[in-house]
């Protein structure tokens, strides 16, 4: 199944190529404006490819003309050297875009196949993967929307779609039971998840009818004991552990029965994937050495 593209996609990319060009790229300028261009873009490393609609919308924003064939769909799990996409148009656009366009694509392919490592990871379990909002500013939903892509899901794009009752929360509110009694009041539609520390404190979210609660640093013995308390509760809630988790450690916290495992790796502590794109472009029906990888 598809993941639907952020519908701020286009935004972003003009935010990113301003950012990038300001007044003008001086260097690109260099080259004849009527040249024509073609570039290769492969990956030196295995990856889960994410970031297409990204490059597409970057190259396109520069030159409504351009031509880009993905040898790869999105989502694909890439080997080390294969072909991603050639694409190929007025010369000056290709160089002025391929930093934007490597830079998107780079960072989702990484979020993508660190978010992709953990699902593999807890395959089997009936646990699902949630990100945080531990993001890159101005990037969020195009990391979120590489978590789907790796195969997991999001958990509140902002503080504007999901009430997250936290630890200062409640010491401000008075108590969880308060905290979650105003947050029925005041937006009684929306999923009400509370952060526990404790076993008293799940209690104390079961009884007052939450949605969720999120076991923050939990270890082990306390997540079963979490588990086993909330299944024989009469309105049992869903369970997020949370804090700390790793890869060697995601598989022994989903095999405890709780429902969400969630892990702000996946976006904040990624490296970007490594990428090559290679160009030739033609001036008077010659063809040029190709020029060195953009920085």
């Amino acid at each position: 199944m598809s993941v639907p593209v952020p519908a701020d996609l286009e935004t972003q990319v003009e935010r990113a190529l301003a950012e990038d060009i300001g007044g003008g790229d001086l260097t690109a300028a260099l080259i004849p404006a009527g040249a024509q261009g073609r570039a290769s873009v492969i990956t030196r490393e295995p990856a889960i490819i994410c970031g297409r609609p990204y490059v597409n919308a970057t190259f396109l924003h520069l030159d409504p003309q351009v031509r880009i064939d993905w040898r790869v769909e999105e989502g694909t799990n890439a080997h080390a050297d294969q072909l991603l996409f050639v694409v190929s148009g007025s010369a000056r656009a290709l160089l002025t875009g391929e930093r934007t366009a490597l830079n998107f694509l780079q960072l989702l392919s990484a979020t993508a196949t660190a978010a992709h490592r953990y699902v593999t990871l807890i395959q089997g379990t009936g646990c699902r993967l949630l990100d945080t909002r531990k993001t890159i500013p101005g990037l969020r939903t195009a990391q979120k929307y590489a978590v789907r892509v790796g195969g997991g899901q999001n958990h509140r794009i902002g503080l504007f779609d999901g009430v997250l009752i936290k630890e200062n929360h409640i010491v401000a509110a008075g108590s969880i039971t308060a905290a979650v009694t105003n947050a029925r009041a005041q937006q009684p539609r929306a999923r009400v998840e509370v952060e526990v520390e404790n076993i008293d404190e799940l209690r104390e979210a079961i009884a007052v009818g939450a949605d969720i609660a999120m076991l923050d640093d939990f270890p082990l013995a306390q997540l079963r004991e979490a588990v086993a308390l909330n299944r024989a509760s009469t309105k049992p809630l869903l369970l997020e552990a949370s804090g700390g988790v790793t890869e060697d450690s995601v598989r022994v916290i989903a095999e405890t029965g709780v429902d969400y495992v969630s892990v702000g790796a996946i976006t904040k502590h990624i490296n970007a994937v490594d990428l090559s794109m290679r160009f030739e472009w033609r001036t008077a029906g010659s063809v040029a050495s190709e020029p060195p990888t953009a920085s």
